[in-house]
């Protein structure tokens, strides 16, 4: 990259819950942060670290207002300094993540990129990331509107695809950037007929749900399709108020934006777009099943965590997360995960339908769908350890230096 071009601004977008990942990612504590999903740290640390390249500004973290010191806690532990750590009052997809990105980058000159990635996906081939960006980061410079593609490795119907005018399926050399194709269209989760033959065709690709534009494109594009959008995330920017480490985006302008998806809010509509294929493994964890093809298996298909022994069980994954011995005789393809308050079972082909059980969970007012067992605080954790009519007890774990108010 040379010198005269501006560096790109990186925008790590961590508003996800992660509820297909329940019972082990849970409102509260969501799968970017968790680690002990992919490797020792979290994916969120992971996503950071990715960033640590000259062509990238130091990025900014879009989160949750109840993660914010979740964030920050994590930021430290990887010795990383943010631009900032810019907090959601309320949750608004993605279109308005995207939008406040832009405006901040914007100070620096509408010239500047915008690269918005997602904070809860596992990307191997750290080298192969890199030069799909600088790849997308030249067709951006040139004006276009850039996304990143996913070779299809499967007919996945959970997926979005993005169709192109043609790809060269193989991989460029280790020194060689990958072409950015034309797109002519996305496509939201098909049916299984229409995924196969969109694998057959060699034209789509998964769409990854990483962009890269100017700032001023991605400014001028939302002035155009979603004006009322502008206007509310510009005020929510200028009262926008720090808080120790923390920007806080105002709560009365940003509850103003429709909570709308960046695809449906101006990349379907916008011209000049191009899908660059990633150079790298990718998966965005979606269900169970994801981290079963991700992890080392037995002989017999299988991959266990934890605590776990099996009988006569093949292509199946199971975990104990600090919860009980888990033993399972006698199934096929199945997803078992138990923690200390809850047990997940289901088919792998079912997995996704676990969505079902945690909107039930929500309705029920049930903890377990917002927390575990052990519940993190800025100053350390407390788990509860017996519950009756007239008491409680907890043990609480408070980190050297912390402190937290008394309790009666």
């Amino acid at each position: 990259m040379s010198s005269l071009q501006p560096r790109i601004h990186p925008f790590v977008l961590s508003g996800g819950s992660g509820t297909r990942l329940w019972p082990l990612s849970r409102k509260a504590y969501p799968k970017q942060f968790l680690t002990d999903i992919v490797g020792e740290e979290s994916l969120l640390q992971a996503a950071c670290r990715r960033l640590d390249d000259p062509m990238f500004a130091p990025p900014v973290i879009l989160a949750n207002e109840e993660h914010r010191f979740l964030v920050a806690e994590q930021l430290r532990e990887i010795a990383l300094e943010p631009a900032a750590v810019v907090l959601e009052p309320v949750g608004r997809n993605t279109a308005p993540a995207a939008l406040i990105a832009a405006l901040m980058a914007a100070r620096s000159g509408e010239d500047s990129l915008v690269l918005l990635m997602p904070s809860d996906q596992v990307i191997t081939n750290a080298g192969g990331f890199l030069r799909t960006l600088r790849a997308g980061a030249e067709a951006a410079r040139d004006g276009h509107f850039v996304t990143f593609g996913v070779h299809p490795t499967a007919p996945e119907t959970g997926y979005g695809y993005i169709e192109t005018m043609g790809a060269d399926m193989a991989a460029p050399g280790i020194d060689a950037l990958p072409d950015a194709l034309d797109v002519v269209r996305f496509v939201e989760k098909p049916s299984a007929e229409k995924a196969q033959s969109f694998m057959e065709s060699g034209r789509f690709f998964w769409n990854a749900g990483i962009f890269l534009a100017s700032a001023g494109s991605f400014i001028q594009a939302f002035r155009r399709h979603m004006p009322a959008m502008v206007d509310a995330c510009e005020a929510a920017l200028a009262r926008a108020r720090s808080d120790l480490d923390f920007l806080r985006l105002d709560a009365d302008a940003y509850g103003r934006c429709e909570s709308i998806s960046l695809d449906y809010a101006i990349m379907e509509k916008v011209e000049s777009i191009k899908c660059v294929p990633l150079q790298s493994g990718w998966s965005d964890l979606g269900a169970w099943p994801a981290l079963w093809e991700l992890m080392g298996k037995d002989g017999d298909g299988n991959v266990t965590r934890g605590d776990v022994i099996l009988h006569d069980v093949t292509n199946s994954y199971v975990q104990s997360a600090d919860g009980p011995c888990v033993a399972v005789v006698g199934l096929d393809d199945v997803c078992a995960i138990a923690t200390r308050d809850a047990v997940l079972v289901a088919p792998k082909d079912r997995a996704q339908d676990v969505r079902e059980i945690v909107s039930r969970l929500a309705a029920d007012g049930r903890p377990e769908v917002t927390h575990h067992a052990r519940v993190y605080r800025p100053w350390g954790w407390y788990e509860g350890l017996s519950l009756g009519g007239r008491y409680q007890v907890k043990c609480l774990m408070v980190k050297p230096g912390a402190r937290l108010s008394l309790q009666s």
